[in-house]
């Protein structure tokens, strides 16, 4: 099959790659000149564990490529989809689809014969029937079918995810189209992987409902993890024994400092504004919004309370002010070098607010941090970040960060005191270091 990916961010490079992969001819298409020119030369425009290679792999063998000329890739191709950004709009927290919408007036002018048009962007009920009737008005003269086929990529693992997938959703009622579909993905027969047909409108709400549920999931754990501080429980025994319960589920139960990313906060907000014009109110959604943006401005209270601990009492800013504070972790997750809505923007404004000087690292996302917060001290590992801090705090789960040196880490800290907001440490073992421990709901 002929496909041809608009977009080449996160999910349109990544679904591209994997399409090329299981032996179709793909060629991804982006606007931006650098970024294509940096693509054919085997450079990444985001980290994601082994999509440099498998990229370098299929472009090698001939079936991917990528251009910023959107005609002649349009013309003769079996599918087109869309994998533009969706942002959330300033002002409303709809989704902005200005990129959808002008991917598929290029598409209309391009387009030379029978094809499927895929939206693969995340986009509102609805956007399916906007982009067929712009198709249909530019275009009477073609058989063009529209169909939503929401991603589920999970940044850090996202290739194993496309080629195993826990479903894959197919929202269109044209025969045509779903025999295109079934083709696209026959690779993945072996697999047994389930498909889900269903309509277009259902495909679309199909995406939205699985992240705003996920992110439910997570902000009730949060609620709980500050129930169990106040009563003397441990949230991680909470987990477990909730999560082993198989309509529940153990997954998306781990305390921390709140949700973040480019999918969870803008798809939760999108999704209240089309209740909103629907006249349908979510109010879950609404409280879990809410509760996750209080949730990561609280764990920089929580920082400033366990450096009073460890002085004696509670620190006013006045007594909080010049000491220093060791970050681990930036990125909003590990295995990706993504900082969209990463609880550390909200932790180190917060920390900087009250006169702390905050030394940082991460293992990718440094040079995204360092355009988003400036003001930052970075350094080349943990150690070198703990050098003189008051305070270590892990921020992000990464692996470098779950077998730290206890005793070095220790001798390079004016203080030894270790925040834990990922709770990937025993408290035993951590005070048996001499430290100061504090975790979440524990």
């Amino acid at each position: 099959m002929r496909i041809t990916m608009i977009g080449s961010g996160y999910v349109g490079l990544v679904s591209g790659a994997c399409f090329s992969d299981f032996g179709h001819q793909v060629t991804c298409v982006d606007k931006a000149e650098a970024k294509i020119d940096a693509l054919r030369q085997g450079k990444m425009p985001i980290y994601e564990p082994g999509l440099d290679q498998l990229v370098a792999a299929n472009v090698a063998a001939g079936r991917l490529g990528f251009t910023t000329d959107l005609a002649p890739s349009v013309a003769g191709a079996d599918a087109v989809f869309i994998a533009v950004g969706t942002p959330s709009r300033r002002g409303d927290g709809h989704a902005d689809l200005s990129y959808v919408f002008a991917a598929t007036e290029e598409i209309a002018a391009a387009v030379t014969g029978p094809t499927v048009v895929v939206t693969k962007s995340t986009v509102p009920v609805g956007t399916g029937d906007r982009v067929e009737a712009i198709l249909r008005e530019k275009r009477p003269d073609i058989d063009v079918a529209v169909v939503s086929n929401p991603e589920f990529l999970r940044e850090g693992a996202a290739i194993g995810d496309f080629k195993r997938p826990d479903r894959i959703v197919i929202g269109t009622d044209d025969m045509r189209a779903r025999e295109v579909m079934q083709a696209i993905y026959r690779p993945l027969y072996i697999n047994d992987n389930p498909i889900l047909f269903t309509g277009r409108r259902t495909s679309e709400l199909i995406k939205y409902a699985a992240n705003a549920f996920l992110a439910t999931k997570i902000t009730f754990i949060n609620e709980i993890a500050d129930l169990c501080e106040a009563v003397g429980a441990d949230v991680q025994d909470v987990s477990r024994g909730i999560g082993l319960d198989n309509r529940i589920g153990r997954k998306f139960l781990h305390a921390g400092p709140g949700y973040g990313g480019s999918c969870f906060p803008k798809d939760t907000l999108a999704l209240l504004k089309t209740a909103e014009d629907f006249g349908s109110p979510t109010q879950i959604v609404e409280a879990v919004v809410k509760v996750n943006d209080s949730r990561k401005r609280a764990m920089g209270r929580k920082v400033l309370a366990a450096l009073g601990q460890a002085n004696g009492g509670l620190p006013s800013d006045n007594g909080a002010r010049g000491k220093t504070v060791a970050l681990l972790g930036l990125t909003f997750k590990p295995n990706t070098d993504d900082m969209r809505d990463a609880p550390s923007l909200a932790i180190a404004q917060s920390l900087a607010d009250a006169g702390i000087r905050v030394r940082a690292y991460d293992p990718e996302g440094m040079e995204a941090a360092r355009a988003l917060l400036p003001d930052l001290t970075y350094c080349r590992d943990a150690y070198e970040a703990a050098d003189g801090a008051d305070a270590v705090v892990i921020v992000t789960e990464w692996d470098a960060f779950r077998a730290l040196d206890l005793d070095r880490l220790k001798g390079a800290m004016q203080a030894p005191v270790l925040v834990d907001l990922r709770n990937i440490y025993r408290r035993e073992a951590v005070e048996a270091a001499g430290f100061r421990y504090t975790a979440v709901g524990r």
